[in-house]
């Protein structure tokens, strides 16, 4: 059977629009399996030769140090706060005249405590002739020597169970200026 030559170039351009399609397809094919493999590099960090599991594997070792890291920050963090809270950070001034002749508030009583109210007050009394200073031990907001008024005053401010006076001008500036640096 003999086909004519329309019948041929009929074919001729079915099997031309068939090869066209296969070619198309072909490009289509070659750029998804690029992205397939972009992507698979990108799963195996790089590594062109490392399996899935290689991959896998070593993301899991990776996240265990990750994680041995994260419990040795949290232990250090740990004791960095009790660390921080011996630390004699909770001060407090009180400036008073001692005698009634005297002005100008050149006395004073400064608490100097940690978190748990241990640490002490020092206490400097000026006077005409001489000025006296005075040390006391301080154990949980309180001490086994006897405190002035100023001085419990001065613990009361530290341990913040008390407010200071808005009209005390040098408390209020300094404490301003350690709250904002």
């Amino acid at each position: 059977m003999l086909l004519d030559s329309t019948t041929l170039e009929v074919i001729a351009l079915a099997a031309a629009g068939v090869a066209v399609l296969s070619l198309g397809l072909c490009l289509a094919l070659v750029v998804r399996i690029g992205r397939v493999r972009r992507s698979y590099d990108t799963l195996v960090a790089g590594d062109a030769g490392a399996s899935f599991v290689d991959a896998m594997k070593r993301q899991a070792t990776s996240t265990d140090g990750l994680r041995g890291d994260v419990r040795q920050l949290r232990d250090d963090l740990a004791a960095a706060r009790a660390d921080l809270s011996d630390a004699l950070r909770h001060v407090a001034v009180v400036r008073y005249d001692a005698f009634g002749d005297m002005g100008g508030r050149l006395s004073f009583s400064a608490a100097m405590l940690d978190d748990s109210g241990d640490g002490l007050v020092l206490t400097s009394i000026n006077g005409r002739s001489e000025t006296r200073t005075y040390a006391k031990g301080v154990k949980g907001g309180g001490s086994d020597h006897s405190l002035s008024p100023e001085e419990e005053q001065a613990i009361a401010y530290a341990t913040r169970t008390a407010e200071r006076p808005a009209e005390d001008g040098a408390l209020a500036s300094s404490s301003r200026r350690r709250r904002r640096g």
